[in-house]
């Protein structure tokens, strides 16, 4: 007996000898990061530790991560001086992960030795290869730094993104691949504690993109959110189809007639570009991986807006005025709705548990569908938008599609890109405890804090606070193909318009940037509310805006507003106003797109002269008397003036101002003015520069 016990110990021993010598050998090359800095239990929770369990038995993977370690040869701490290193090599690795970087931004390291940085890096992959010929070397574009790091704003900022552009050209230029750690993380800032270390969640990010980029293995066929039946592609562009898939699969793609084919890449990304399609025509579209294939019937190609900002975008066709106008005919299949509604409203409660953690990962919006007009899908809908997009179809006769991602009570800088916020010197400042930064209106952070009162996480996070609605809202809309914004937003920001007036146009920027190309933005002025007193300067600069925002367009619509409810009802003719400016400014029709926009001034003869655009046929609404037109001299000190409509121009004049310098018009929070076109269409508030 004792015999074969010991024989089967042997064999036993054997095969784990075997097995061992089988293996693939997986070294992680690192800083803290890779160590599991920051975590309760390294050897449990470091990446490293849980991509072994992700690879499976076939591999071994161990971590030589050392906290503190730079590239730099010359940095404070050198990897390559280190014992890790010297552990690693040693190790015979069939594959080395190396993520270094991070510490390099130092102001002791990278303002001083940058320049060896690539040397450095070689030196660092041929002293491995000297004893692993055959080893692959992965290297790593670096996870974030975020902006609570304490030297963030002092250079990290600008030398991380120095040092992240030599490993993405370090990786194009040498048999090296890149294993990007950055873009999964860096709309997470919840993750990183203390800006540079991620808790388990966030090492778990990292262990998946590295076993991804190891195995190919990426999830199978995955496609952008607004792929589906009843989809509308933008007419008279190249139809790109995008998507990921494992790496190296092939992809194929039938769209009418039309055939297409790609390989994926190493990171299981695709594109099929192929020919616009014929307007008004449905279509089918299949898409086939080897393991998925997936069907949508019903698509056409048309004109695609999207549709955005806050409440009073966001406000149903149940909710507004003309409802029961609307469903005596709201089929229209010529109209497709895309309604992006969150899946936890801001309303004035506090949000439970698994409402702050999915606030946390970003899941914020319901999944949702393409549907076409009709008595179920209408009346849950923007009623700005359908409005909008019933006066587009009707005029293009074509196929008009709406995506509509509004919240309600977001502010501006909810809507801007991380990366651009965060470049701007004064914007980051937005970031730093926003919740009580005075920067943020007072409503915004109000609510929020009521929203997230339960929250135990410091980090804890909200859609109102920055960059939040771009990363949920806009990026995973993935650059598909639109004609145009349409815009209604500023109850929010309306307290700081010098601040609005730089944020506004960093918006605008922000998505054309995010699209790559300049497409029209049309926005709505504010209305009318008799408790907003910083109304008229705000409606003052949205005007102001024109100029400084290409390809733009404003409603005027203080002659809808409500004295006591910022949500005015009537927003058929908000979304037919928008659709004035598409009409004329996109499609070119020969229409007056807005009522009388101020344009200069003349003081002579003790009055004051104003001159219009879109001042065809300038009369009043009522058939009364002009109203709220005033006047000021060199004190600045206005009073109410007797307004007389010459020609194209309108003449002001009082007989308390006998020089007058200044002029204004609609300079209340909710006003009567009436001076109009002659399509009815209001004047702006405004006043002279």
């Amino acid at each position: 007996m004792r015999k074969h016990f010991f024989f089967s110990c042997f064999l036993l021993l054997l095969i784990v000898k075997v097995s061992a010598a089988d293996s693939i050998k997986v070294a992680c090359i690192g800083n803290s990061v890779t160590f599991g800095t920051g975590l309760m239990d390294p050897s449990k929770e470091s990446y490293p530790v849980q991509l072994g369990k992700l690879l499976g038995g076939k591999y071994q993977v161990r971590n030589f991560g050392k906290p503190g370690a730079t590239l730099l040869r010359k940095g404070h701490r050198p990897y390559a001086n280190q014992i890790e290193f010297r552990d690693a090599v040693r190790y015979m690795p069939d594959i080395a992960i190396i993520e270094l970087g991070l510490n390099d931004t130092d102001p002791r390291n990278w303002p001083y030795f940058q320049d060896n940085f690539v040397a450095d890096y070689l030196y660092l992959i041929q002293t491995i290869r000297n004893l692993s010929p055959k080893c692959k070397i992965y290297v790593c574009r670096m996870p974030p730094i975020t902006f609570r790091h304490a030297r963030f704003k002092s250079g990290t900022r600008e030398w991380y993104e120095q040092i992240q552009q030599c490993i993405d050209q370090f990786a194009a230029t040498h048999d090296v691949e890149l294993i990007d750690l950055q873009t999964p993380l860096y709309n997470r800032p919840d993750l990183f504690p203390d800006a540079l270390h991620p808790i388990p969640e966030g090492a778990s990010i990292i262990a998946s993109s590295v076993y991804s980029a190891l195995t190919g293995n990426y999830g199978g066929l995955q496609l952008p959110i607004l792929y589906g039946d009843n989809m509308v592609f933008q007419r008279n562009r190249p139809v790109v189809l995008k998507g990921i898939a494992n790496a190296g699969q092939k992809i194929s793609v039938v769209l009418g007639s039309q055939k297409g084919e790609a390989v994926t890449g190493k990171d299981g990304r695709w594109t099929i570009t192929l020919d616009s399609l014929k307007t008004g025509t449905p279509y089918s579209l299949s898409i086939a991986s080897p393991d998925k294939k997936v069907l949508f019937r019903n698509i056409v190609s048309g004109e695609v807006w999207l549709c955005s900002g806050q409440s009073n975008m966001a406000l149903r066709v149940n909710q507004s005025a003309t409802l029961k106008e609307t469903m005596k005919q709201p089929e229209d299949p010529n109209i497709r709705l895309f309604n992006m509604q969150p899946d936890i409203f801001t309303d004035a409660i506090s949000w439970d548990s698994v409402a702050l953690q999915r606030i946390n990962q970003q899941k914020y919006y319901t999944p949702t569908k393409w549907t076409e007009c009709n008595a179920e899908t209408v009346p849950l809908f923007s009623a700005v938008a359908y409005y909008f997009g019933k006066r587009l179809a009707d005029s293009l006769k074509v196929p008009v599609a709406l995506i509509c991602n509004a919240i309600g009570g977001s502010p501006a800088e909810a809507w801007i890109d991380r990366h651009t916020l965060e470049a701007d010197p004064e914007f980051v400042d937005l970031e730093y405890k926003w919740g009580e930064n005075d920067r943020v209106q007072s409503w915004v952070r109000e609510r929020a804090g009521q929203n997230s009162m339960l929250s135990n996480n410091k980090l804890q996070r909200h859609p109102y606070e920055p960059c939040y609605l771009f990363e949920t809202g806009i990026q995973p809309l993935e650059s598909f193909p639109i004609a145009g914004v349409i815009w209604y937003q500023g109850e929010s920001n309306e307290h700081n318009v010098e601040l609005h007036e730089r944020l506004f146009p960093t918006v605008v920027n922000s998505w054309r940037k995010q699209w790559g190309y300049e497409f029209p933005f049309y926005y709505v002025q504010l209305s009318g509310l008799a408790t907003r007193y910083s109304w008229p300067l705000f409606r003052d600069s949205q005007r102001r805006l024109l100029k400084t925002i290409s390809k733009s367009g404003m409603a005027v619509c203080s002659d809808l507003g409500n004295e006591e409810d910022v949500h005015p009802r009537d927003k058929k003719q908000v979304g037919e106003r928008l659709a004035a400016w598409a009409l004329q400014g996109t499609y070119g029709y020969n229409l007056l797109p807005s009522g009388p926009l101020y344009k200069g001034v003349t003081f002579r003869e003790g009055a004051a002269f104003v001159s219009f655009d879109y001042a065809d046929g300038l009369r009043s609404a009522d058939g009364k008397e002009l109203r709220t037109f005033e006047l000021a001299g060199a004190d600045g000190l206005f009073v109410p003036a007797t307004a007389t409509i010459i020609g194209e121009e309108v003449k002001v004049t009082s007989p308390s101002v006998k020089d007058p310098k200044q002029v204004r018009y609609a300079w209340q929070p909710y006003t009567n003015a009436n001076l109009v076109n002659k399509d009815g269409l209001p004047a702006s508030t405004f006043r002279n520069e």
